[in-house]
């Protein structure tokens, strides 16, 4: 238990860094704002629903491993974030506030960076080409996430790593890699 205090210290202690950071400039807090809404999920039916528009001959293996990658990474995600019941930064760091209310009660993982990551993985996996450019954005997330103080560094990182694993374990399963 005690790499586990350590690891929270210094999981709090990023927190506040970054957070401190991000309130010195308002320009940064308006973008992980706009970031942050970008992955609440609406990409997510976008890119396979793009792909169906534009006759991608990837469409339908495309959104059938997306549907399957998210379905699995939701019910980890859920799984995880209600068995560990992690609380927020704002419930437990004395005079925190989080700049936006999240959507549900508890912080581990970041499901936002979770879908995320799922979604960049899958999509660069599937399409190549703007593989760096979707891994921008679903670091953006993540850092937006903690910027805003929904969550801590940690639970960025268990997001994406969760997303992208599973992102790869089913395109490896469909046979994609």
């Amino acid at each position: 238990m005690a790499i586990l205090s350590t690891l929270h210290q210094w999981d709090a202690r990023l927190l506040k860094r970054l957070f401190q950071q991000g309130q010195r400039r308002r320009s940064v807090i308006q973008l992980s704002k706009i970031v942050s809404r970008s992955g609440d999920g609406y990409l997510q039916v976008a890119f396979p629903v793009t792909a169906w528009l534009l006759t991608s001959p990837a469409a339908s293996a495309y959104t059938t491993a997306l549907v399957l990658a998210f379905i699995i990474e939701r019910a980890v995600y859920l799984i995880m974030k209600n068995g560990l019941q992690r609380r927020r930064p704002q419930e437990v760091m004395p005079s925190f506030r989080s700049l936006v209310v999240p959507s549900d009660r508890f912080s581990f993982p970041s499901g936002h960076t979770s879908a995320a990551f799922c979604l960049a993985t899958m999509t660069g996996i599937v399409f190549g080409g703007p593989f760096l450019t979707l891994y921008g954005w679903a670091c953006g997330v993540g850092l937006s996430r903690v910027l805003l103080g929904a969550h801590f560094p940690g639970d960025t990182i268990a997001g994406a790593t969760i997303g992208s694993g599973i992102a790869m374990m089913v395109a490896s399963q469909l046979g994609l890699l």
